[in-house]
């Protein structure tokens, strides 16, 4: 009896197995752009991404970093959609139109909901480029919209931005990742909330009101709920792109999990998880046993290991990140320009880029990259050059060397940089201390402007030079904004002024080559490399997976193997 039972058994699960196995009455996903959300869609499954950093923030406006950027691009979309090749399309602008000098024109996709369920509609655009600008908020990113002095909503699609002067690069800052589109009801209750617990006796859209008029009374309850708008700001999510917010651990995980509601097209996956993983070796393991599906932030020394790898494939691309060592240059000896100069001469880029990076990259000669509109290519950079160094150290007031620290994060290849220019500038006499920080810790650190010298890099997005040197240098944006050198110079300052006001294309160039020269004479950092991006994947499981130029993991396009 027990024979005959076991017979049955198999013969029902082979006809259950064959039933699972028959794909005849999957039906094919929606077409793009039809409308149909992600319900019908076809094969699918989970994608698991491995992270160097942790994400610093889920508010839009409270970061500006690569790692939150990766997490937030999945959640929130933008008026204006930046392709892989860095073109620009449209997403929840359908067009956009330059209608006077000042004016920008935008018409809005319609039918569109947020993960809440709500309708996006212009009010929503106002709603977060107010929010954005809001001196309450003090958000790291203002500087990319600080230009927009209303939001006027033309009709329930439509809406023009008007600004204080015509900015040629504003449709590029429109696609910045931290310029997603937040529902004005997750704003309101922030607000709300914040109101409340400063025990302003107001309600949000009565704050609103006073913002608009300004003035001291919008000044006095700016300041009143700063800070508690800080303690609840980003707390919650509410974007209308593919992933919606499903839970954070913070320093372990981020999950999202797919929005059915998305009308931007097919999605094959079903959830995304954001692992933080920032060992580089254990994330190769991981990708190699298909712990995770993709690696983040591969160093090269891993690149023959992926590329060797049976179940693993490498993705790299050029790039319009420029690494950089910083200068404190309102602390002594940096402050004086000679020092800095010295420095630069004595760090050998071609054989960091060689000895750290195995050649993915290139020498900086300035702060831009040579795919970035705007780059100056008659630049001469500071070459590598200890003789030069010890004649320009020779004429300052620490002829002799001194005694001082670099800071960098927890990316090996940043540390291992920093050991190769700690024993370059031992030949100058000068005694550098590395000194490693957690990347949250280490970005809120250096905007408090403790440090002497410090590495990090910055990815000009927008492939225009006004976002690869205002927030970096301007001194309007000392501190977290970008400027961690504390570099203060006003005739700098007045041409990225000029640069941003400028409609005239050709006259707008040659500001930007006058304030490269300015840079590269100034060195508030020394330029170092651009390095290319490189990320693994797990081609047993994936394919589709793109990288951009700004280092963006792009999803889209995803499918199972």
């Amino acid at each position: 009896m027990n024979r005959v039972h076991v017979f049955f058994m198999l013969v029902i699960m082979s006809a259950l197995l064959a039933a699972c196995a028959d794909d005849a009455g999957v039906e094919e996903g929606a077409a793009e752009g039809d409308g149909g959300g992600m319900e019908d869609a076809g094969a699918s499954g989970d994608i698991t991404i491995g992270m160097m950093d942790e994400m610093v923030t889920l508010d839009l406006h409270g970061s500006n970093d690569s790692a939150s950027s990766q997490v937030r691009r999945n959640i929130y979309e933008t008026l204006i959609f930046q392709t892989v090749d860095m073109e620009l399309e449209p997403r929840l602008a359908t067009e956009w139109e330059q209608v006077e000098d000042n004016v920008l024109n935008l018409k809005l996709r319609e039918g569109t909901t947020f993960h809440n369920g709500s309708d996006f509609t212009a009010e929503d655009v106002k709603a977060t480029l107010d929010r954005v600008r809001d001196e309450a908020v003090a958000s790291q990113v203002a500087f990319l919209f600080e230009m927009i002095e209303e939001v006027e909503i033309v009709g329930n699609h439509e809406v023009n931005l008007h600004t204080a002067y015509p900015f040629a690069p504003l449709p590029s800052h429109l696609a910045h990742t931290t310029a997603g589109i937040m529902s004005k009801e997750l704003i309101d209750e922030d607000y709300q909330a914040a109101l409340d617990s400063a025990g302003v006796d107001m309600t949000a859209e009565e704050y609103y009101e006073v913002r608009e008029a300004g003035g001291t009374d919008y000044e006095e309850v700016a300041d009143q709920i700063s800070e508690d708008l800080g303690g609840v700001i980003g707390s919650g999510t509410d974007g209308t792109n593919h992933l919606k917010l499903e839970s954070r651990s913070a320093g372990e995980s981020v999950s999202l999990s797919r929005f059915d509601g998305f009308q931007g097209g097919e999605r094959d996956f079903e959830n995304v998880t954001f692992r933080v993983i920032p060992e580089n070796g254990a994330r190769m393991a991981e990708l190699e046993t298909a712990g995770i599906d993709i690696a983040t932030d591969i160093d090269s020394s891993s690149i023959d290991r992926i590329e060797s790898g049976e179940s693993t494939e490498l993705i790299e691309q050029e790039s319009v990140r420029m690494s950089y060592l910083g200068f404190n240059t309102q602390m002594e000896p940096f402050d004086d320009v000679k020092v800095r100069q010295a420095i630069s001469h004595a760090i050998d880029r071609e054989a960091i880029i060689s000895g750290v990076y195995d050649d993915m990259g290139i020498a900086a000669q300035g702060p831009l990259a040579p795919d970035v509109w705007g780059y100056n290519a008659d630049l001469e950079g500071a070459v590598y050059d200890m003789d030069r160094a010890r004649e320009l150290l020779a004429e300052t007031d620490v002829a002799d060397g001194f005694s001082t620290t670099i800071w960098v994060d927890n990316d090996p290849q940043i540390v291992d940089t920093a050991v190769y220019i700690q024993e370059s500038l031992s030949e100058l006499g000068i005694n550098v201390t590395i000194e490693q920080y957690e990347w949250g810790a280490y970005l809120e650190t250096l905007a408090n402007g403790d440090h002497d010298m410090f590495i990090l890099g910055w990815t000009t997005v927008t492939a225009d030079a006004d976002y690869g040197l205002y927030a970096l240098y301007h001194q309007d944006n000392i501190g977290a904004p970008g400027n961690r050198s504390f570099y203060e110079n006003q005739e700098l300052s007045d041409l990225l002024d000029a640069g941003r006001s400028e409609s005239d294309e050709d006259l707008r160039y040659d500001i930007y080559q006058d304030a490269q020269e300015i840079l590269a004479e100034e060195v508030p950092t020394a330029y170092l490399f651009h390095t290319n991006f490189a990320i693994g994947v797990n081609s047993d499981n994936l394919s589709g997976v793109e990288l951009d130029p700004t280092g963006g993991v792009r999803l889209d396009n995803v499918s199972f193997e």
